[in-house]
C-alpha cells in the first residue's frame, strides 16, 4: 500500500538538515540515498523535468509496499499525491490522485480500461506520469519522484517521535476475520507511533479512497505542525538511514545538484502553510464492470471518474500559490462564510444546522465527572447524530463500550497525563463523514498551534484553522480547558456551520 506522508516527512526533515550543514553533508545524504538505486529503466528519465534552482518544483509521492529499488511489477499502490513547493510564495499545496480514477492504460497497440494505479504497476512512474499528464492534468511538469515503503513509514514515525493525531471515529478490524489490515484506534486526539500511524493512514475498509486521501493529507498536516527544525535535525541520522533503505527516487536526488537545489527549496518552505486540494472524484457504482489485471477483486471494479473541467479547476488551484487573507480589525463584525454576517453577540439561525440539546446533554451524562469541565454544542449539522456506545449507528465491528462518548487520559510530550474527552457525531459512515467535540485539560496541544485567525463569537474568542480556504478546526479556551469541534477529514461541513457549531457550545449542568 501506499503511505505518503512518510515521503514529504523526509523531504523535510532532509532539507532542514542540510541548510545548516555543508557540502560534506550533502555528500553524506547521496551515499545513504545510493542504498537503494534510482528508478532506471520505466521512463522516468523522459517524464521527470529537472527544475532550475530556486524555482517552484512539483513533487509525486508515491507509497508502495514493496522493498525499494524492486520493480514496480512487484508492488501493490493505493494512493499517488502530488505536492506543489512555491519558494515565492511559501507555499505547499497538496492534491491526491485516488488510485481507483478511470483511465486508459496502454497494452501494445491498444488501449485498455482500467485504474491509474494500474498504469505504476505496469510502467512505473514514466507510464504514471505520462496517463496524468495526457488524461488528467495537462500541463502537468513533475520534477522528482519519491517512492517510499511502508516499513520505513513505520520506522520514521518511531523515529520523530509518534505524531498526534485527531483520530475522527472507532477504528477496528481483525485481519483473521475480513482479511482486511488490522486496526484497533479509539475516537480522540492522540499520539500515534509505527503501527498504528500506518493502520490509521491505510484505512479504508469502511469508507472510500477519497476519504483515505483526506487522511494521509491531515497526517501530514499534523506531523508538519508538531516538528521544529531542531528536532528533526537531532534525528537526522537516523531518519536518512530508513530513507536511504526504504526509498526509491529518480536519478536527479541521487546527485549533489539536484539534493541541494530540492533541500535549499523545501527549507526555505519550512514555515510555510499546506493547503489540501480535494480532487473532485465521483465514485461509480461497483457494478460499472471492466478493469484488468492486477487489482481486480472479487466482483467488477468500483471506479472513480471526474468531470474533465472539475480536474482541471482542482490543478489549477493546485498550480495556485496561497495568498493569506488579511485579518479583520479588532471590534470588527464577524464574516461567516458561506454568506451572512455575525456580530460579537451572535444571533440568528445558520442553515444546515439543528438544535439538539437533549442529546448533547445525554452525551455529558454518559461521559460522568472525569476532571474537566464538559460542554456539548447546542447546534449540530442537520441530518447528523450522536455516535453511541448503546447503538449500531456508527459502525465498529465488534461492541465498543467507552467509545460513543469517550472519556480517557491524553498524555503529553512530556508524559503527564490530561483528562480529556471525545464526542463524535457521523453525517455519513459510508462516506466515512465524521466530526467531533474534544475537550482537554492540556492547554497547549500541537494541534493548536499557530491559528489562521480569531474570532469572537456569540462571546466565546474562537480560535480558527483554515486548511486551503476550508476550515479544519474551531477551538475555544477556557482556564479549566480547551475545546474544538473538528470538521470531517475531508473538510465537508461549510466554515459558517463549523463556527456556528463551536459559538453554540455549552457547558453541561449549567455554569
Amino acid at each position: 500500500m501506499r503511505f505518503t506522508c512518510a515521503c514529504l516527512l523526509v523531504v523535510t526533515f532532509a532539507a532542514t538538515a542540510t541548510a545548516v550543514a555543508g557540502l560534506l553533508q550533502v555528500r553524506q545524504i547521496t551515499h545513504l540515498l545510493d542504498q537503494s538505486p534510482s528508478f532506471k529503466g520505466e521512463g522516468v528519465s523522459t517524464a521527470v523535468t529537472v527544475p532550475n534552482p530556486g524555482s517552484a518544483q512539483t513533487i509525486l509521492l508515491v507509497g508502495s509496499d514493496h522493498r525499494a529499488g524492486t520493480p514496480a511489477k512487484d508492488l501493490n499502490t493505493d494512493t499517488m499525491m502530488l505536492v506543489r513547493l512555491d519558494p515565492k510564495s511559501k507555499t505547499i499545496n497538496l492534491l491526491s490522485v485516488p488510485r481507483d480514477l478511470q483511465v486508459q492504460i496502454p497494452e501494445g497497440d491498444a488501449l485498455v480500461t482500467g485504474k491509474l494505479n494500474e498504469a505504476y504497476f505496469f510502467g512505473g512512474p514514466g507510464l504514471l506520469i505520462k496517463v496524468l499528464q495526457q488524461q488528467v492534468f495537462p500541463g502537468l511538469n513533475v520534477n522528482h519522484v519519491v517512492d517510499v515503503g511502508f516499513g520505513g513509514f513505520e520506522q520514521m514515525i518511531n523515529a520523530i517521535g509518534c505524531v498526534y493525531a485527531d483520530v475522527d471515529h472507532r477504528y477496528y478490524n481483525n485481519t483473521a476475520v475480513t482479511d482486511y489490515s488490522s486496526i484497533d484506534l479509539q475516537p480522540g486526539y492522540q499520539k500515534l507511533c509505527g503501527a498504528d500511524a500506518l493502520s490509521f493512514v491505510r484505512f479504508r475498509h469502511t469508507d472510500s479512497d477519497i476519504t483515505r486521501n483526506a487522511r494521509q493529507q491531515d497526517f501530514i498536516r499534523w506531523a508538519k505542525a508538531q516538528f521544529s527544525q531542531d528536532r528533526i535535525i537531532q534525528s537526522q541520522g537516523k531518519l536518512l538511514k530508513i530513507f536511504g533503505k526504504n526509498a526509491t527516487t529518480d536519478h536527479n536526488l541521487h546527485t549533489t545538484d539536484g539534493l541541494i537545489n530540492l533541500f535549499d527549496l523545501v527549507a526555505f518552505s519550512a514555515a510555510s502553510t499546506i493547503k489540501q486540494i480535494p480532487f473532485p472524484a465521483v465514485i461509480l457504482p461497483c457494478a460499472s464492470g471492466g478493469g484488468t489485471g492486477t487489482t481486480a477483486v472479487q466482483g467488477p471494479p468500483c471506479y472513480v471518474t471526474a468531470e474533465h473541467s472539475a480536474e482541471q479547476s482542482a490543478f489549477h488551484a493546485f498550480m495556485t500559490p496561497t495568498r493569506s487573507a488579511p485579518q479583520p480589525a479588532a471590534g470588527a463584525p464577524v464574516h461567516l462564510a458561506g454568506g451572512g454576517k455575525r456580530s460579537h453577540a451572535g444571533g440568528g439561525s445558520v442553515p444546515g444546522l439543528t438544535a439538539d440539546v437533549t442529546d448533547g446533554q445525554a452525551q455529558a451524562k454518559a461521559l460522568g465527572p472525569i476532571g474537566v469541565p464538559i460542554y456539548y454544542p447546542k447546534m449540530i449539522v442537520s441530518g447528523s447524530n450522536y455516535c453511541s456506545s448503546l447503538t449500531s449507528l456508527c459502525y465498529v465491528q465488534i461492541a465498543s463500550p467507552g467509545s460513543y462518548p469517550r472519556a480517557y487520559l491524553l498524555h503529553d510530550q512530556s508524559g503527564i497525563a490530561h483528562y480529556a474527552y471525545r464526542m463524535t457525531l457521523v453525517i455519513n459512515p459510508v462516506l466515512g463523514e465524521y466530526y467531533g467535540v474534544q475537550g482537554t485539560t492540556w492547554q497547549n496541544p500541537p494541534i493548536l498551534n499557530d491559528p489562521s485567525e480569531t474570532k469572537t463569537v456569540n462571546g466565546k474568542q474562537l480560535l480558527l484553522y483554515a486548511n486551503g480556504g476550508k476550515l479544519s478546526l474551531v477551538a475555544w479556551k477556557t482556564a479549566k480547558g480547551v475545546y474544538w469541534v473538528s470538521n470531517s477529514l475531508a473538510d465537508t461541513i461549510p466554515n459558517r456551520q463549523l463556527v456556528a457549531i463551536a459559538a453554540s457550545l455549552t457547558r453541561a449542568g449549567g455554569k
